[in-house]
């Protein structure tokens, strides 16, 4: 075997491929004619963030098996490329997990103890003892949004502090959430409540910008914010107006819009603690990414055992080609549907009737979990399962060979959360078109493409005209619309409608106002905007 280590690891990294016998490992000072020509025989290749394993490059490694990201994100690698080679792409999420618990408790004692102004003081020759009385974390309530890896790691050292812990993440099953101590609340209540408030979630459309000038308004007044996260889970420019105001008590930023930070809205603010992007910055998190991502990478080159791919379907050629179609849809579906579901989760249920309960389903499955979780962590086709099984979130599956109304393959998902249960249907048609086919007991044909204005109106005249006007005067052109009438059940009363409106998008700003316009109609119930991406 042999392995190019494109950038520079940790000696352990190293001395596991090391200890196996008769494995080529080349490293970065040792790549002598380029990348390119080293990949030419290569097995495996280890890259971090500065190498671009794009498609031109992967096209010089025919005998390349596993790419291995040492870190979460892969957008230095061309995945797509890597499929069609039959490449395994791999990362390492959650190695750093404790690295970026240990900075925002850290951050949250700064905040509260004012260290850093005592530390500057003190150097510059000041006992300026009585302006810095601090405040203890014991007592306090912690929000935490976000309990995936992070933020349980969070939560299980704030509870050695003597925090009142609250969390938000519809994503967690409420087991997990008792076993750590966290009580599960709406995210208003986050906001409400929280006398220190921590972001550990994604960068989503649901996301970005989630402290913004209208939920700093109903949060606590002397609220501490710290986010080693994603910058943009955080409008800056309300934030810095928050803090000069003295609504906002401080804030600790490890993450930010524009990195490397130049210009800030917060370089005057005293009270807010800068950190250049070093949540994970720790040697035993760099340690424990490395060590972590040569065992996986070993692990497949000996074994085929593949952990934490991204890209990696269990099938052959022929039957990748096959069910393909079916593991996209099934992934639009879930990621749909996701955006519906009340409460917190706690089972889905999965069925799956005609041709494609014949065969293999376990990456249907899976992405269909993928698609559930999209907003909420780094899950792939490969992990999902697994993420559902941590989070304490069961999965049931159910094969029906046969399929009634002429569609030869069906894929139900029923989503039972806390508060309710939702569900839709969808198919495949001509091959590789994704088609939703009912929505929570409405039949209702619409594409799982692009995006997507979902609304719940009452069944009135009227209503359909005022949303396409709406939608016209934001410069919205509409692609698709679909609607259906509901009959009486649990979950939707008799009387509303359903419509799933595909639009072309010139830019976010224009579909954000019409969002908000048509939520004004009176005879519109709810909208809701999912973006399915272009196949």
């Amino acid at each position: 075997m042999k392995i190019v280590l494109a950038e520079k690891v940790s000696p352990a990294t190293l001395a596991v491929f090391k200890q196996e016998p008769g494995w080529n490992v080349v490293t970065p000072d040792q790549i002598k004619n380029g990348l390119a020509a080293e990949l030419a025989d290569a097995d495996a290749l280890v890259v971090r963030s500065a190498v671009q394993a794009d498609a031109k490059l992967l096209e010089s490694a025919p005998k390349l098996r596993v790419i291995g990201r040492a870190g979460v994100g892969v957008d230095n690698i061309d995945t797509d490329a890597a499929t069609r080679q039959g490449i395994v792409v791999m990362n390492t999420p959650g190695a750093n997990a404790v690295a970026v618990a240990e900075l925002t408790i850290g951050l949250m004692i700064s905040m509260g103890r004012s260290i850093p102004r005592a530390n500057s003081t003190m150097h510059a020759g000041k006992w300026d003892k009585k302006s810095l009385q601090g405040q203890e974390l014991r007592g306090k309530t912690l929000g935490i949004v976000g309990l995936g890896r992070i933020g349980l790691e969070v939560a299980r050292r704030a509870r050695a502090f003597g925090m009142n812990l609250i969390g938000y993440d519809p994503f967690i099953s409420p087991v997990i959430a008792r076993e750590n101590e966290v009580t599960l609340v709406p995210i208003d209540e986050i906001f409400k409540e929280s006398d220190y408030l921590t972001l550990h979630v994604g960068l989503t459309t649901q996301t970005e910008g989630l402290i913004n000038a209208t939920s700093l308004a109903i949060m606590k007044k002397g609220v501490r914010i710290i986010n080693c996260a994603r910058g943009e889970l955080i409008v800056e420019q309300a934030l810095a107006d928050a803090i000069k105001s003295g609504h906002v008590a401080g804030a600790a930023l490890d993450v930010f819009h524009q990195e490397p930070l130049k210009e800030s809205v917060f370089h005057n603010l005293d009270n807010v603690l800068l950190s250049p992007h070093i949540a994970g910055a720790t040697d035993e998190a760099q340690e424990a990414i490395g060590i972590q991502l040569a065992h996986q990478v070993r692990d497949y080159l000996k074994l085929g055992v593949a952990q934490n791919a991204v890209n990696l379907p269990s099938l052959s050629h022929e039957e990748y080609i096959e069910v393909a179609p079916y593991i996209e849809m099934a992934e639009r579906l879930g990621h749909f549907l996701s955006h519906s579901a009340n409460g917190n989760l706690e089972n889905i249920q999965i069925t799956y009737s005609g041709r494609i309960a014949t065969g293999k389903t376990d990456l249907i499955r899976n992405a269909a979990i993928a698609g559930i979780f999209a907003d909420s962590e780094a899950v792939n086709r490969i992990n999902a399962a697994a993420i559902a099984a941590e989070r304490g979130i069961r999965i049931q599956e159910d094969k029906k060979e046969f399929v009634t109304g002429g569609t030869g393959s069906v894929l139900k998902l029923v989503l039972h959360s806390s508060n309710g249960d939702t569900s839709a249907s969808a198919t495949v048609l001509h091959g590789n078109s994704p088609r939703l086919l009912t929505y929570d007991g409405i039949d209702i044909e619409a594409p799982l493409n692009g995006t997507l204005v979902v609304i719940r109106n009452h069944d009135v005249p009227g209503v359909v005209g005022r949303i396409g006007t709406i939608l016209g005067d934001n410069g919205l052109n509409i692609a698709n619309f679909a609607l259906g009438r509901s009959i009486r059940s649990q979950r939707i009363p008799q009387g509303q409608a359903l419509a799933v409106v595909q639009i072309d998008v010139p830019n976010a700003a224009a579909a954000n106002a019409a969002v908000d316009a048509l939520r004004k109609v009176e005879a519109i119930a709810s909208v809701r905007l999912i973006e399915l991406g272009i196949l």
